[in-house]
């Protein structure tokens, strides 16, 4: 066995839940949910850590605010960076502005690498930003963090659907722990999401319209508090988590 792999197990000892944020595709806001919900948690009180694990497009530093690359401090590891009250960590740290051209083997050794070396504190959650799709990255940390939750995002759209099923499919057939569905940028009355999470015997969380006035806020911490993304993104935390 990889060594590595021991040690990714004693980095996360302290961490009482892991919550990967997974979607069947790109495009559906699962960077936002992602984020946005590492920063709702927080300012419930949790002592709460992200993980930005997009491989191909790393934004959620964006979203907390984070507009420096200054590589974070090492201490027996590296210490993930505070960001508005959340312990932060992320690929960008890196990469900076260039771009990732990983494949094959090259993902799955960086992201061993990045979570042997990251040295979290203690926490109550830590939520996992993952690449959209089915690719090599979700059944990496389905292999290395045997307790992940997976928190998968959808749209009211017949195409995000399609790839839900598919995912979904995976990770039951994988035997994975499945969160539930969470349908995100809901526009209208409209089943879709429901019906796909009801058909594949796993549970709907709730909702998050369409919010027009997001976009200008994204970045701000104390603007997005007031917008109604916000606002009905904690109501759902607030049923599944506590």
């Amino acid at each position: 066995m990889d060594p590595r792999v021991i040690m990714i197990d004693k980095r996360l000892k302290g961490v009482k839940r892991i919550i990967p944020v997974v979607s069947g595709k790109g495009g559906v806001g699962k960077s936002l949910i992602a984020s946005t919900s590492s920063l709702i948690l927080s300012r419930k009180g949790f002592k709460v850590g992200l993980l930005d694990l997009d491989f191909y497009g790393p934004t959620s530093h964006v979203v907390l605010g984070v507009s420096d690359y200054t590589f974070p401090k090492e201490d027996y590891g590296i210490l993930p960076r505070e960001a508005n009250g959340v312990d932060f960590m992320s690929l960008v740290f890196y990469a900076k502005d260039r771009p990732i051209p990983f494949r094959g083997s090259d993902v799955t050794n960086a992201m061993i690498e990045l979570l042997t070396i990251t040295r979290w504190k203690n926490l109550d959650f830590l939520i996992i930003d993952m690449p959209p799709g089915m690719g090599e990255e979700v059944l990496d940390i389905m292999r290395l963090i045997k307790r992940g939750e997976f928190l998968v995002v959808a749209t009211p759209s017949k195409m995000a659907i399609e790839t839900v099923k598919r995912l979904l499919t995976l990770l039951k057939e994988l035997g994975a722990s499945i969160l539930g569905v969470l349908e995100n940028m809901r526009f209208k009355e409209n089943s879709l999401v429901v019906k796909c999470a009801e058909g594949m015997g796993v549970p709907y969380l709730g909702s998050v319209s369409f919010d027009f006035e997001l976009e200008e806020k994204i970045g701000r911490v104390e603007e997005m508090r007031k917008s109604k993304f916000w606002k009905e993104l904690s109501e759902v935390l607030n049923k599944v988590f506590y």
